[in-house]
């Protein structure tokens, strides 16, 4: 094709578009992907998607004199779409400059079939760009109900990114204070909330980020007595605990009510993820059948720890959530997955089940309705050790 023969596609405004299609019989071409038309469309659009233009555009449209008026998302698709339809012989194409971006920008009307407003179609556009995600995926999001065990350095950059994902209900589960050696880490809580209970200041930001999530607070800790009445609401735990009493005792109760707990861990430039699925994979206990002595598992306040560990292994906790959620991807079901910070490095284990598990082990035994509260001490079992 010489210079002289090049196709020269003419853009119109989507307020020029918007006018035409009011007063005359112009063909509107929306050349995007099903999963973008069914967030949102311009009412009388055809969908063709861009790889069958060519093969479809004739049964749509055999008249090749009329009027063909063709939007994309951002204007791009839309242009390449009409050189093909120029090339196949139609004789009055243009594109609408900016798609329908723009259009919405413009305040022109939009018809969706989402169950998303206009707002959250805005808000949540670069997830339901995704064919991954989609529109349904983001529905999904929005009913999850996810409860974080800990409102500190893990829990911290999880429940944000959570939160901007569209999470619709997450509880937050701590007894503590903000305290100024907090800041450090846990990115979540601020100087103006110092002194204040975590979950409040957690709660506080959440609802500064997203007036889509519900934020429910249990200012309290975990124990034997509350923790089935706490987690039997939830689809998915965030275990970001401080202890090992509490995490057997949450993997525990997780078994007996089948939750999932997508469980981390860090400590000094060190930091371990794993999802444990009850019956689909190990459980805590298959992977520590025992707590450590307490030489080999020191506390953060006791051995210290980077700050950007807490959001590495937070936000891994988070990517997690998201794909048993969304159903996508392969979750560390059965994988310990470990980082070292100071050389960048990640290491992967298998982990299986433990035939021998008194919790999820094939002999382990079946706990009646009447007992599913009742739990060990397991202040005695571990020692009151501290973990990380």
């Amino acid at each position: 094709m010489t210079p002289q023969d090049q196709i020269v596609v003419h853009e119109i405004t989507p307020q020029e578009a918007f006018e035409e299609l009011q007063s005359s019989d112009a063909f509107l071409l929306d050349t995007r992907e099903p999963y973008e038309y069914s967030e949102s469309r311009i009412e009388g659009s055809k969908l063709i998607p861009p790889a069958m233009v060519a093969d479809e555009i004739e049964g749509a449209v055999a008249d090749k004199s009329r009027r063909v008026i063709i939007h994309c998302r951002s204007g791009v698709r839309s242009l390449t779409a009409a050189e093909t339809l120029t090339e196949m012989g139609y004789e009055d194409v243009v594109s609408v400059a900016g798609g329908i971006i723009e259009w919405e920008a413009q305040g022109l009307p939009i018809a969706s079939d989402s169950g998303l407003n206009d707002e959250q179609r805005d808000r949540y556009s670069r997830h339901t760009l995704l064919p991954e995600v989609g529109v349904d995926g983001q529905l999904k999001l929005l009913e999850a109900k996810v409860l974080l065990l800990g409102a500190g350095g893990l829990g911290a950059p999880t429940a944000l990114y959570l939160a901007a994902a569209g999470i619709g209900k997450i509880g937050l589960v701590d007894d503590d204070l903000v305290d100024t050696s907090n800041l450090q880490r846990q990115v979540i809580h601020k100087i103006s909330t110092v002194g204040q209970p975590k979950t409040s200041s957690a709660r506080q930001a959440i609802e500064d980020l997203n007036p889509d999530v519900e934020v429910v607070e249990y200012n309290f800790r975990l124990d034997a007595d509350n923790i089935l009445d706490v987690i039997r609401d939830y689809d998915i735990i965030v275990d970001g605990a401080d202890n090992f009493p509490t995490r057997y005792l949450l993997n525990d109760a997780s078994v007996r009510l089948k939750k999932p707990v997508v469980s981390a861990s860090i400590l000094s430039f060190d930091g371990q993820i794993s999802t444990f699925m009850p019956y689909e994979g190990p459980c805590y206990r298959c992977l520590y059948p025992s707590p450590p002595p307490p030489e080999l598992a020191p506390s953060c306040s006791e051995n210290g720890v980077l700050g950007v560990m807490a959001g590495m292994m937070g936000l891994m906790q988070a990517n997690e959530v998201m794909k048993l959620v969304l159903g996508i991807g392969e979750p560390l079901i059965g994988r310990l997955l470990l980082y070292e910070a100071l050389g960048t490095r990640f290491t992967e284990l298998k982990v299986r089940r433990d035939p021998e598990c008194p919790i999820c082990g094939p002999d382990a035994p079946e706990v009646p309705e009447s007992e599913m509260g009742k739990f060990p001490d397991y202040d005695a079992f571990c020692g009151g050790h501290v973990g990380s």
